[in-house]
C-alpha cells in the first residue's frame, strides 16, 4: 500500500490506522464528517472537504487520488446519552446513510476509477444479532436485530456483491468490541476508567452503569487495526471475524480498573436498569478469529486484564497533564 484513503479517520480506529500507515511511509488521506486531512506525502492531492453522501464528490476524490487501498471505517455510533430519533425507523435511516449509502458511493467510485484498489469495510459483531451458536465465525448466519446491525449487514452484502459481480477486492472485518485511550467519553470503557480515576482522586464518589452482568468480547484497538492491514495485504479478498475469542462481564472490567487504583469498586459502583438500551445485545457475542490467525498470522498483543490496566494508566496520565497549569 502506497496511497491510502481512510474514511472515518477521526474515530478511534481511524486515528490509529492513519498513524500506523503514515509511519510505514504511506501517503494517507483522511476523511471524516466533511473534513479532510493528510500527511505530508499526501498533501496537495485533495484540498476540499468530501461528503461521502455526495456521489460526485466521491468520484472526484477517487479519480484524483488514485488510491491503492481504502479503509471504510465510518460508523454511526450512539449511546443511551445521545438524543436519537423516537423510532427504530429514524435510527435505521441515520445508520443507513453512513453504513450503506456512503459505502455504495465509495465502492462504485473504486470500481470505475481505481479498480485495482483494495477496500476494507469495518463491519460489526452486531451483524450476528442473535446467533444460533455461542461463538461466531465467518460461517455464522447474519441475523441482525437492531438498526445498527441491520445497516452494517447491508454494507457487508454490498461488498460481497461488488466482489462477486465486479471482481472488486473488497474485504469485510466483523469487529468485536475493541478499546484504547482514544475512545470518546460516551463509550463504556472510557466511562469506567474516567470514573475510577476521579474516584481515586476524591473528585466524585459514584459510578452508575447499566447491566453489570453483561458479557462482552473485548480486545485492544491497535491489535484490531493491525488485523485490518493484514487482511488488505492478502492477495484474495475475504471476510474475517476480528475478536479476542473471550468474553468478560462489565463487573470484571470494573473490578480490574478499580483494583489497579487500589479501590474497592463495590463501595462506588451501582447498576441502573434504565441505562440498558434497546441496542444492547440480547445474547453474548463472542468471536472465533481462527481464520484470521491462520491466514495472516495475527495475534493479539494484550490480554484483557492488561488492556484494562493500560486504559487506566493512560487516563491517569491524561488527567494529570490536563491539570497542569499553562505556562
Amino acid at each position: 500500500m502506497r496511497r491510502v484513503i481512510v474514511i472515518g479517520s477521526k474515530g478511534q480506529d481511524g486515528q490509529l490506522l492513519c498513524e500506523r500507515l503514515a509511519g510505514e511511509g504511506c501517503a494517507v488521506l483522511g476523511i471524516d464528517r466533511n473534513e479532510i486531512h493528510s500527511n505530508r506525502r499526501a498533501a496537495g492531492s485533495a484540498e476540499t472537504a468530501v461528503d461521502i453522501l455526495d456521489s460526485g464528490a466521491v468520484d472526484d476524490l477517487i479519480r484524483a487520488f488514485a488510491p491503492d487501498a481504502v479503509f471504510y471505517l465510518a460508523a454511526f455510533h450512539h449511546s443511551s446519552e445521545d438524543e436519537l430519533p423516537p423510532s427504530d425507523a429514524g435510527l435505521y435511516l441515520l445508520s443507513h446513510e453512513i453504513h450503506v449509502r456512503g459505502l455504495l458511493h465509495v465502492l462504485e467510485a473504486v470500481r470505475r476509477f481505481a479498480p485495482g484498489a483494495r477496500l476494507f469495510y469495518a463491519a460489526s459483531s452486531h451483524c450476528f444479532g442473535e446467533p444460533p451458536t455461542s461463538v461466531q465465525d465467518e460461517d455464522t448466519p447474519l441475523r441482525p436485530n437492531c438498526p445498527y446491525g441491520i445497516s452494517k449487514t447491508a454494507g457487508v452484502q454490498l461488498c460481497r456483491m461488488y466482489r462477486a459481480r465486479h471482481a472488486l477486492s473488497a474485504s469485510c472485518g466483523f469487529l468485536y468490541n475493541h478499546e484504547s485511550p482514544l475512545r470518546p467519553p460516551k463509550f463504556l470503557s472510557a466511562k469506567i476508567v474516567h470514573a475510577a480515576v476521579e474516584i481515586a482522586r476524591g473528585r466524585r464518589d459514584r459510578l452508575v452503569l447499566g447491566d453489570l452482568s453483561a458479557r462482552v468480547d473485548w480486545g485492544y484497538a491497535p491489535d484490531y487495526v493491525d488485523a485490518m492491514i493484514r487482511i488488505l495485504r492478502l492477495e484474495t479478498p475475504d471476510d474475517f471475524v476480528i475478536a479476542s475469542g473471550q468474553s468478560h462481564t462489565v463487573t470484571e472490567f470494573v473490578a480490574i480498573a478499580f483494583s489497579h487504583l487500589k479501590i474497592d469498586w463495590r463501595k462506588h459502583v451501582e447498576s441502573d436498569p434504565s441505562l440498558i438500551t434497546k441496542s444492547t445485545p440480547a445474547t453474548v457475542l463472542t468471536g472465533n478469529s481462527r481464520k484470521l490467525r491462520e491466514k495472516t498470522g495475527w495475534q493479539p498483543s494484550l490480554a484483557f486484564p492488561d488492556m484494562v490496566r493500560l486504559l487506566v494508566d493512560a487516563e491517569l496520565r491524561r488527567t494529570a497533564s490536563a491539570a497542569q497549569p499553562a505556562v
